[in-house]
């Protein structure tokens, strides 16, 4: 038989703080043979990102330490080597992509230069020829017109775009092992499907190993060959995916398997007072060029989009990541400044500035992407979610404030007694609870939700989708609901409206959209989300 290119045995993870010990993995086992994808999957906090930066040793030690176990890579134990061997090891033979890119990239650095040195570290490729390779990886990756992102900066990229450029810095080495940690988590469906045809390919040509951390249970059953099922620090099943999906064994790999977004979105009264209202907006960006930085061109990030939300309704934006959604949600929470007309609850709010803007925060609430960019991580989780409410409702007393944080992280899902813990002591899942928290707690009559459910586990999203279904119909909340899961934007959503480079290309009803879609570009994101064959998804990009 082949020797397994990495062997993780009877591997346990200890976090020490304030003299006390937690036990966060529970000596787990494991073995990934050469060119195989093996799937760890399970809840948000179930171990599986600590036992991946436990491979690469990337905990933060001493306060991590490792009770039980080796983690044998080509026959070496990667838990005694010394640091100038993991430095050698690292980024070269075994890689990692991270769940949150904002976090992993440098926003000091361009594209190019973050991309071009690793390639120079590793290989001395400079120059002309490492901009050709990064070029070469952008393209892969599925970023449009790159030689334009060469010099773009993280910041002035979306979510989506983001994790591409991590995903091409991890393959820019062919390495032996890929640690992919949720590596699609923050991409559309369409990059999504590309991606996983780009990485199997790699996997192919090169025989390439990965390590597959996910919550999406579609990706697992599409794309690794075995899957480890994690909950509590421990590896309670593990098998062929074929066998863990049609023969599950565990109550808890039966109940993820049964979790997926269920459900009808609230029924909405045609006469329901209209809440938001967009006609023509327009969010143009300038593009600079030459000595004297003129203006030369535009990137239109949003153009002449119309749209009307009414109380107890959810829109629902979708498209590829840079289509736009994002930057139109911003527009109207008057966020960035943008051109058309925007009425928000009778008042035309399309001019206003930011001190204008005030009165209306309480009742305009936004939750970001990334929730790791958006929580501060220098303030409790209960100083977080209750800013609001000194800001907004500063008659409120310190126990009221207190009372109404304990609700909101009940809410969501969170155990109250954690308030007074910090951001980074969370799971990425956990973290973007934590958002929808701080946006809930002041009751808003709308709310941007920017992909509120991606950095969610399937049965986390459930209950985050039952969770805003029931606060829409108790306080008749309107939802702008951003998402490239259609899954999620189908048990939520009224309306639809489909975008694509700044445009909208088809907009309906929910269920005629989903039903029947009249747009080829709509019916290639339908076929990628639904794993259907009527149309190929390539198709949106010729």
């Amino acid at each position: 038989m082949t020797e397994p290119l990495l062997s993780v045995r009877d591997l346990s993870v200890a976090f020490h703080q304030g003299g006390a010990t937690t036990l966060a993995v529970d000596k787990v086992s494991f073995d990934i043979n050469p060119g195989e994808v093996l799937a760890l999957v399970g809840e948000s906090g179930s171990g599986k990102s600590v036992t991946a930066n436990s491979i690469l040793k990337l905990l933060s030690y001493p306060a991590a330490s490792h009770p039980s176990g080796e983690i044998l890579f080509d026959g070496r134990d990667l838990l005694q080597a010394s640091e100038p061997d993991l430095r050698r090891v690292r980024g070269n033979d075994i890689t990692m992509i991270f769940q949150e890119p904002m976090t992993s990239l440098n926003p000091l650095h361009t594209i190019e230069k973050q991309i071009g040195e690793i390639l120079d570290l590793h290989h001395g490729v400079s120059g002309q020829t490492a901009r050709d390779r990064t070029l070469e990886l952008l393209n892969q990756v599925g970023i449009r017109e790159p030689e334009k992102r060469l010099q773009a900066y993280p910041h002035e990229l979306s979510g989506g775009q983001r994790q591409r450029v991590m995903i091409a810095m991890a393959l820019a080495n062919r390495p032996k092992l890929l640690i992919a940690d949720e590596p699609t988590t923050a991409l559309d469906v369409t990059v999504q499907a590309q991606i996983l045809d780009l990485l199997r390919a790699l996997k192919g040509e090169h025989g390439m190993s990965m390590l597959f951390i996910t919550h999406d249970l579609g990706i697992v059953r599409k794309f690794a060959d075995r899957v480890c099922v994690m909950t509590k620090g421990k590896i309670v099943e593990a098998g062929s995916v074929e066998d863990v999906f049609t023969k599950p064994q565990h109550p808890y790999t039966q109940h993820l398997l049964a979790s997926e977004p269920r459900g009808e979105p609230p029924v909405v009264d045609p006469k329901s007072p209209v809440v938001m209202e967009g006609k023509d907006i327009r969010v143009w960006f300038p593009v600079k060029a030459g000595f004297l930085r003129k203006v030369v061109d535009h990137v239109k990030a949003v153009d002449g989009v119309d749209l009307t939300l009414r109380a107890g309704e959810t829109l629902g934006v979708v498209g590829e990541s840079g289509s736009g959604k994002t930057t139109l949600g911003l527009a109207l929470a008057r966020l960035i400044s943008s051109e058309g007309r925007i009425v928000f609850i009778g008042n035309d709010i399309g001019k206003y500035t930011f001190k204008q803007m005030r009165p209306f925060r309480d009742r305009l609430q936004v939750v970001f992407q990334d929730p790791f960019g958006s929580l501060s991580p220098r303030m409790p989780v209960g100083d977080i979610i209750a800013e609001g409410l000194k800001v907004h409702e500063s008659q409120l007393s310190a126990d009221e404030r207190d009372a109404r944080v304990v609700w909101a992280l009940g809410e969501v899902g969170l155990d109250p007694a954690t308030r007074w813990r910090y951001p980074h002591e969370f799971s990425g899942g956990q973290r973007q609870r934590i958002a929808i928290a701080r946006a809930m707690v002041l009751k808003p009559r709308f709310v941007m939700l920017d992909e509120p459910t991606s950095a969610l586990d399937m049965t986390v999203q459930a209950q985050v989708v039952d969770l805003l279904r029931d606060l829409q119909k108790k306080h008749n909340l309107a939802y702008l609901f951003i998402s490239h899961d259609l899954k999620v934007v189908k048990a939520l959503a009224n309306h639809v409206i489909v975008m694509r480079l700044g445009k909208v290309v088809e907009e309906g009803p929910a269920d005629q959209i989903f039903r029947a879609p009249r747009e080829d570009y709509t019916r290639a994101l339908m076929a990628a989300a639904f794993n259907l064959e009527a149309v190929e998804v390539g198709a949106i990009n010729q």
